[in-house]
């Protein structure tokens, strides 16, 4: 039912956008280049933030105070309709000043996506990837158990405990944590949120113990103690002020546990191979910056990988056909 529903709204957006948009390309290529004259759209289907919202206005940021926009404005649209599917599917229908229109895709995004809709990585112009992630599960200050051994002896003696996160990439590692700890999801369970920071937002609450969020979206609240690392969801201890957390080989007989979320940038299909040209080179600029460097990658334990438009193309479909295989989905 729930699929169902989704695709109906989908179909309505895709609807809509064949009423309002119509077709048209940019007028600002000359020469064989692009140069935008006008106001770019970014569409990040998490909430503001969230890592993913995070990454998407430091980049703008970068691109407006570097110069590396033409001196044009960039807004920053936040929609998480439909898990994100219905900003993503308007981005993959848009015609109309395709070449002025980005979107934050990450794998996070792709792997609901695939699975619940008919969208493909193919409607999207891939320009780059600019960064690999991780996570680490923290509590929150009013916990009940301290460290995540005393989390998998709960549960192992019966008490329920639940995980908060956000979608895609953050549910694929609660899923791999539990398949090596050899529990249900009933024993540790997950609720799904729109993003990482209202996943947050809801451990500061108090309305779950522990959330799965990246070093981006938590960082200020490790340093202000309202969370406190307690597991790194990694192959290595991180860094800094998330030295503390054990990876989880270190708590108990286990297998480290580690899902690496790509972050890039997409656009419409419809973009042209200019623009597409341009977005690709203007993001390798930006990760070349100091500000990118230290501000982002280092400031949240972040591994840089920038892929050009060509290179990242390659890597997102071949990582969306093995996902795809993996989870039987055609």
């Amino acid at each position: 039912m729930k699929k169902r529903l989704l695709a109906g709204i989908l179909a309505g957006v895709m609807a809509a956008s064949v009423l309002t948009t119509g077709c048209g390309g940019s007028k600002d290529i000359k020469d064989g280049k692009f140069t935008p004259s006008k106001t770019i759209q970014w569409m990040c289907t998490s909430s503001a933030g969230g890592g993913s919202d995070i990454f998407t206005r430091k980049i703008g940021d970068i691109m407006t105070s570097a110069n590396l926009v033409n001196g044009q404005t960039i807004v920053v649209t936040n929609k998480t309709d439909g898990s994100g599917e219905v900003g993503r599917n308007e981005v993959a229908g848009l015609t109309k000043n395709a070449d002025y229109q980005l979107l934050t895709f990450n794998s996070g995004d792709l792997m609901p996506m695939v699975t619940n809709t008919k969208n493909r990585s193919s409607n999207f112009r891939i320009l780059a990837v600019m960064a690999v992630d991780k996570q680490l599960l923290f509590k929150g200050k009013d916990a009940q158990y301290d460290t995540f051994a005393d989390v998998i002896d709960a549960v192992k003696s019966g008490t329920k405990v639940v995980i908060g996160g956000s979608k895609g990439d953050d549910i694929a590692t609660y899923q791999a944590l539990i398949a090596e700890l050899g529990v249900s999801e009933d024993q540790l369970a997950y609720i799904t949120y729109d993003s990482t920071g209202d996943a947050i937002t809801a451990a500061l609450g108090g309305h779950v113990e522990f959330v799965i969020a990246k070093p981006a979206a938590a960082s200020e609240y490790v340093e202000a103690g309202s969370l406190v690392p307690i597991l790194a969801l990694a192959n290595e201890r991180y860094t800094g002020n998330l030295a503390d957390a054990p990876t989880l080989s270190e708590v108990g007989d286990y297998n480290n546990v580690e899902v690496p979320v790509w972050r890039g940038v997409a656009a419409p299909a419809a973009m042209s191979d200019e623009a597409a040209a341009y977005w690709s080179e203007t993001l390798k600029a930006v990760s070349e910056t100091d500000a990118w460097k230290t501000e982002y990658i280092e400031a949240n334990k972040l591994i840089a990988e920038y892929m050009d438009t060509a290179t990242a193309t390659d890597y997102v479909t071949n990582y969306e056909a093995d996902y795809m295989a993996e989870n039987g989905i055609q």
